[in-house]
């Protein structure tokens, strides 16, 4: 599913400073991973190329079965349509209904409105927001966001589901809720890396980490 052999990345032209250095791991398909490490480690710099967002510097990406640095750029929208991506911030579109926001990639898609409005709600129910379907994300709580966020992420059922600190603004108890969601998508079939600072979740449910410092790769546990 995932494959890092040797992978370096910097920003920019050139030889500028690297921000990844060497990373060699893989995920199988069906796996859930941790990413840990603290501010400034790599993580998410390792997410953007995961989402095809920046290609590597130097060595071999494999995700989803294809070469990402010898990939035409062509190939890339199908490839990204088929990875589901959670941000810390949401990334809701304000003027867009919880429904609205969470359809917007079938309707990129070209899916029929009669199929989205049965793919939209049944999702919406899944993450316990059906009655919240009409609500602007002005008027949703940060936990009813993030659902609503992760929801948009998996809609079109993603092989691979990343997460960027999706804890971050989230209580305990939303926390807890969120993870559970991750983990019933993962026993669905869907490989999940999780980014995240909160060492108490990773504790309440255990799986392998990637723990990351300074850029380098100090331990796949």
């Amino acid at each position: 599913m995932v494959r890092f052999e040797a992978v370096g990345m910097h920003y920019g032209p050139g030889s500028g400073p690297d921000v990844l250095h060497d990373i060699s791991f893989q995920v199988p398909e069906g796996g859930f991973r941790w990413l840990l490490g603290p501010s400034g480690a790599g993580k998410t710099s390792l997410l953007r190329l995961l989402t095809l967002a920046a290609r590597p510097s130097r060595g071999r990406l494999e995700v989803l079965g294809t070469d990402i640095g010898a990939a035409p750029r062509r190939a890339l929208p199908e490839l990204r349509r088929r990875i589901g991506m959670v941000f810390q911030d949401f990334r809701l579109l304000d003027h867009l209904s919880a429904f609205d926001n969470v359809a917007l990639p079938l309707r990129l898609a070209g899916r029929g409105e009669g199929q989205i409005r049965a793919d939209v709600g049944e999702m919406l129910r899944w993450v316990g927001l059906a009655a919240r379907a009409d609500a602007q994300p002005a008027e949703l709580s940060g936990g009813e966001q993030q659902r609503v966020a992760i929801a948009r992420a998996v809609i079109a059922r993603p092989s691979l589901l990343l997460a960027d600190e999706p804890t971050g603004n989230l209580d305990d108890v939303q926390a807890e809720r969120l993870l559970r969601l991750f983990r019933e998508l993962n026993r669905l079939g869907t490989t999940v890396l999780v980014a995240t600072h909160n060492e108490v979740l990773v504790a309440r449910h255990p799986a392998q980490c990637l723990r990351l410092s300074g850029g380098h790769l100090v331990a796949a546990e």
